[in-house]
């Protein structure tokens, strides 16, 4: 550093002595003798000679201490100790100053960049640093720290130098307070950093340099980090993608907006030990901004850290596009044949003949959706699919005939593909490529193929329960109508009123047994009607709280403005009852019972994660309890008839298969939730009904129509009754008899149809149940309108009206009566039907 060696230390921190000090003592003493010398008293003597006996000891004491070192004329000899040799030699400028900027200490180095040849030219710091506004602002904060006993550090660019260069210099700022024999000082230090910001400069040039050449080289680079975020594209593949690079300074791209899907499967595939780095080659398809594929060869280079996790990769591209700068013509077929390869739904790879897992494609990559990719094709199985070792043994063998293998992914989410395995040529050395394994993911066709043979099983059941209900509602209508008849001919005081009283009461409980079955197999009948569910919970509140008793809680949540559905009220009323029993049955110690409803838009219905519910509006009615819960073997169950986890004679195990099936029939969707010791939820998903203009016509009229006056019961007319069973038989047309009606049986459909013909078609109404030997309900109302249009039919069945329906003609005109049925409900009907 230039004039370092013109200057030396400035010191004035401490006071220096002064011989003058100790003249000026001896000069006073001496006036004071010859003063007194004039005085010519006798007491003056005795003072003259005591000042200069005590002006000989001072004298003789200070030539002594001089000689010996006690007295010195010059600063402190502290100054000349370690630490001020060291800083007196630092090269960095330091300088102390005291009060309002009085310069107590300056070192040579401070003096050399201060520019200052003596004491009386060196300046502060603080008017040393002139110049620009950012200067003086950095100047001041340092000020001001100094003031407030706060250390800091600043840097200021000056232009012109210190030293007079007409270059730019750079200097580093600290200041400190310094505390010495209780007076307060400031520390402050100077650095001239010029040269290492100089060297800055230059390597941040060099590496401008270095970006420029990569970003405009003849091949693509780009970066990419664990989570598939893009950390860095040079412009080479920001133009072959057409993505403008400013989009880095809004959140930049991912992966999947450069990459096809295979391509993203196959680059975050790469998996590695602690430690490791992995270098791929990859020829797959990236994305153009408009989505066009760019074939490319990917170079992938995936360094991972300590903790196994993947940092972010260095990936050269090179583009493979026939004509493109980087691509090779020679090799057109293979690129043509990695793109197939690669976007092939089927996955593939090659093993060796230990199973290892050689080369894949991006298909198979996404057979582990999570986790590592398997080494060995026996690692992405599960463990007990011993006939994969097997067929792997046989493809070793060169055998071509192995048959297609039904396995389980590995995993927790029981995922599941079909394998078919090829062997390979051996080697020479027996090593290398030995069968290749072709997988398909079945898992969606399992699920399918599982809700298949569960609604077949469901079906089967539902037949077989709608079969035995229906005979059982034949012999239920004989003891229902003999009870009538016997009760008519009773008074009530008769001693065996009460037990005939009793056989209908039972007939009727049964007969609500029935009904569930029914319920079940969806052949019962329903009378659907516009509801508001939020109406229907209202009302049934007081039920429901009798219901759960007193140590479950009760809460319902209405949602708002709910959309109307289209059901049975006293069927949906049976449904939510139902549920509700179960759930208090599931907290004996008592618990929680919430209901819900809310609307469920089409696009809201996928969240819920049910495949067999198709998108579209529903009402969700959910029932949650906090009760013991379901376990897994049986929640698959909990809706078959029959099947019921409670103790013997709690239940009859047709409360949720009537739940079921009604919900079923009226179109809407019933799903369980349910995990042991937390509790269960059943949700209802009910469509959403849209009135259309005749309803709505039709609920117009029907609010403006009189009443109607109470029917007569008795009439008159030709019935012909058809019903294959004598009891039941015999007591309807004993029925219609007695309310005035010529009644004429037949057990058959042919038998009806020979009546008809006798009769001339002069029948008035034709009664006749549904199923019968021989000739069907549908099959006889079919030939009876051949030979009269006219003729008026009433169907009686224990299935619903819908079952047979479908078996007649569009707009055919037919009354409906459900068995089993009271003698009100049958001259009810038959006087309706002959108007």
């Amino acid at each position: 550093m230039s004039g370092t060696t013109a200057t030396t230390a400035i010191d004035r921190s401490d006071k220096p002595g002064h011989i003058g000090v100790i003249l000026l003592v001896a000069g006073l003493l001496v006036g004071a003798a010859i003063a007194l010398g004039f005085i010519a008293n006798e007491w003056a003597q005795p003072l003259i000679l005591g000042l200069l006996a005590l002006l000989s000891v001072v004298g003789v004491f200070g030539l002594f201490a001089f000689a010996i070192g006690l007295i010195q004329f010059s600063g402190r000899a502290a100054r000349n100790d370690l630490t001020k040799v060291i800083v007196d030699g630092a090269e960095d400028g330091v300088v102390v100053t005291e009060g309002e900027n009085r310069i107590v200490y300056a070192n040579e180095a401070y003096l050399a960049l201060a520019g200052a040849r003596g004491a009386s030219d060196i300046r502060p710091v603080e008017r040393l640093f002139t110049g620009r506004a950012d200067v003086s602002e950095a100047i001041y904060r340092l000020a001001t720290a100094a003031r407030e006993n706060r250390r800091l550090i600043e840097e200021v660019r000056l232009e012109p130098a210190l030293d007079g260069r007409n270059g730019v210099g750079w200097y580093r700022i600290r200041v400190s307070s310094v505390h010495r024999d209780s007076r307060p000082a400031t520390l402050w230090s100077v650095s001239d950093v010029t040269p290492e910001r100089e060297r800055q400069e230059n390597a941040f040039q060099e590496l401008q340099h270095a970006i420029d050449y990569l970003d405009h080289a003849p091949a693509g680079f780009v970066s990419i980090d664990a989570d598939g975020e893009v950390s860095y594209l040079n412009a080479t593949l920001s133009g072959w993608l057409d993505f403008d690079l400013a989009r880095f300074g809004s959140g930049g791209l991912h992966l999947d907006d450069i990459a096809t899907p295979n391509a993203a499967a196959l680059i975050q595939a790469i998996r590695g030990l602690p430690g490791d780095v992995r270098t791929e080659v990859l020829d797959v398809d990236l994305k153009r901004r408009n989505g066009v594929p760019l074939p490319v060869r990917l170079h992938h280079q995936v360094a991972f850290g300590s903790d196994g996790r993947a940092g972010p990769s260095r990936t050269l591209v090179l583009n493979r596009t026939s004509g493109e700068a980087g691509s090779d013509g020679r090799s057109d077929a293979e690129v043509r044949f990695a793109r197939f390869f690669h976007s092939t739904p089927m996955a593939i790879a090659t093993v060796d003949k230990a199973g290892a897992i050689l080369r894949s494609n991006a298909a198979f990559t996404r057979l582990t959706q999570a986790g590592p990719q398997p080494a060995a094709i026996q690692d992405l199985v599960t463990p007990s699919a011993a006939e994969l070792q097997r067929a792997l043994s046989d493809a070793m063998d060169g055998r071509s005939d192995i048959a297609p293998l039904d396995v389980t992914l590995a995993g927790e989410d029981g995922r599941s593909a079909r394998l078919y395995l090829s062997p390979v040529a051996a080697t020479e050395d027996g090593d290398g490529e030995r069968a290749i394994v072709y997988a398909l993911e079945t898992t969606d066709e399992r699920k399918l193929k599982d809700n298949m043979d569960q609604a077949g099983k469901m079906q089967a059941v539902g037949q077989l329960a709608g079969g035995i209900a229906h005979d059982f509602n034949n012999v239920l209508q004989v003891i229902i109508n003999a009870s009538e008849f016997l009760l008519a001919s009773h008074r009530p005081t008769d001693p065996s009123f009460p037990d005939i009283m009793q056989i209908k009461q039972n007939a009727y409980r049964a007969a609500a047994l029935v009904r569930q079955l029914l319920a079940f197999s969806r052949r019962q009948t329903l009378r659907p009607q516009v509801l508001e569910l939020g109406d229907v919970l209202s009302d049934l509140s007081l039920m429901l709280k009798r219901v759960v008793a007193d140590k479950v809680g009760l809460d319902v949540r209405q949602g708002r403005d709910l959309w109307p559905v289209k059901a049975d009220l006293g069927q949906l009323e049976q449904v939510i009852v139902n549920l509700a029993v179960n759930a208090r049955d599931a907290m004996p110690d008592g618990g929680k019972l919430t209901v819900r409803t809310r609307n469920v838009a089409a696009a809201d219905a996928a969240g819920f994660g049910h495949a067999a519910l198709p998108s579209d509006d529903y009402v969700l009615l959910e029932v949650e309890d906090t009760g013991t819960g379901i376990s897994p073997e049986h929640l698959d169950k909990i809706f078959e008839p029959f099947f019921t986890t409670k103790e013997v004679g709690k239940g009859t195990g047709l409360g949720l298969s009537m739940v079921y099936g009604i919900v079923k029939q009226t179109g809407g969707f019933v799903f369980c939730d349910s995990a042991v010791g937390r509790g269960t939820t059943f949700r209802i998903f009910l469509p959403r009904h849209v009135p259309s203009a005749e309803e709505i016509a039709a609920e117009a009229a029907a609010k403006e129509a009189p009443k109607k006056l109470a029917a007569d019961h008795t009439g008159a007319g030709v019935i012909l009754l058809v019903e294959d069973e004598d009891a039941v038989r015999a007591l309807n047309a004993r029925m219609l008899v007695s309310r005035g009606y010529t009644v004429h049986e037949a057990a058959s459909g042919v038998e009806a149809l020979d009546i008809f013909m006798k009769h001339d078609g002069r029948i008035d109404l034709v009664v006749s149940d549904v199923v019968m030997p021989e000739m069907d309900g549908p099959t006889l109302l079919g030939e009876l309108r051949q030979r009269n249009p006219a003729t008026k039919v009433v169907f009686v069945s224990g299935y619903a009206e819908e079952a047979f329906r479908k078996n007649l003609p569009e707009g055919e005109d037919f009354q409906f009566l459900p068995k089993p049925f009271t003698m009100k409900q049958l001259v009810e009907t038959v006087k309706a039907a002959m108007g």
